[in-house]
């Protein structure tokens, strides 16, 4: 039989003795089993008896090695399984910050459009209050027209009280010139009659001349 290190029956014995169930002794026992049945000097019967309770001992040691194997793998399997759980977790908690940091995004856009709105409102609303364009384009044409009317009642008045004013200057002349003929040609009763006959004939003009001007 070859020989075992230390450091391989320390490895051994850890990986046994793994569970706490013992076979830290179980070992131990199976050690100085085979010491004894080395330097044993019974029959060989009892050699044999005591080689297969060593071999059932030892069978006993590996079937526990074997299953701390087993649980060693599982526990590699799980941290392997928890680290990726992690990753996972640590990956959903940078997605949910972004997620978080977009929805302020969204908030203050959101707030942004909901003011903007609220200024559309109060405008319309004041917009509302005044004539819209065309309205306003219509009474701007109808004052229109009622300034171009009245320039132009105007211009016929001002033509009426000018034409008016000829005529009158025109009646004077025709007074004075009266007057001076009837100075000259009659005598004083009979100018006196005909300067009566040329005032009712002055009076008749102006009337006719003041009716047609209003």
């Amino acid at each position: 039989m070859g020989a075992v290190t230390d450091d391989e029956v320390i490895r051994k014995r850890l990986l046994i003795d793994g569970d706490g169930a013992g076979d830290d002794r179980r070992i131990n026992v199976l050690l100085k089993s085979f010491t004894k049945w080395c330097n044993s000097t019974g029959s060989p019967e009892e050699g044999f008896t005591q080689y297969q309770r060593m071999l059932g001992t030892l069978a006993q040691c590996e079937f526990s090695m074997g299953k701390t194997l087993l649980v060693y793998d599982m526990n590699l399997r799980e941290m392997e399984n928890y680290e990726k759980i992690y990753t996972d977790i640590e990956q959903n908690i940078t997605s949910a910050h972004d997620k978080i940091s977009e929805c302020k995004k969204e908030i203050q856009r959101a707030k942004r459009i909901r003011k903007n709105r609220q200024e559309y409102d109060a405008l319309a609303k004041v917009i509302q209050q005044h004539p819209d364009r065309h309205e306003t384009l219509k009474q701007l044409e109808a004052l229109d027209k009622e300034l171009q009317q009245l320039s132009h009642i105007k211009e016929n008045v001002e033509d009426k009280l000018e034409l008016r004013k000829k005529q009158f200057h025109v009646l004077l002349s025709t007074i004075q010139e009266l007057q001076q003929t009837l100075e000259s040609k009659y005598d004083c009763c009979r100018c006196a009659l005909l300067w009566q006959d040329g005032l009712w004939v002055c009076w008749t003009m102006w009337r006719s001349l003041y009716k047609g001007w209003v």
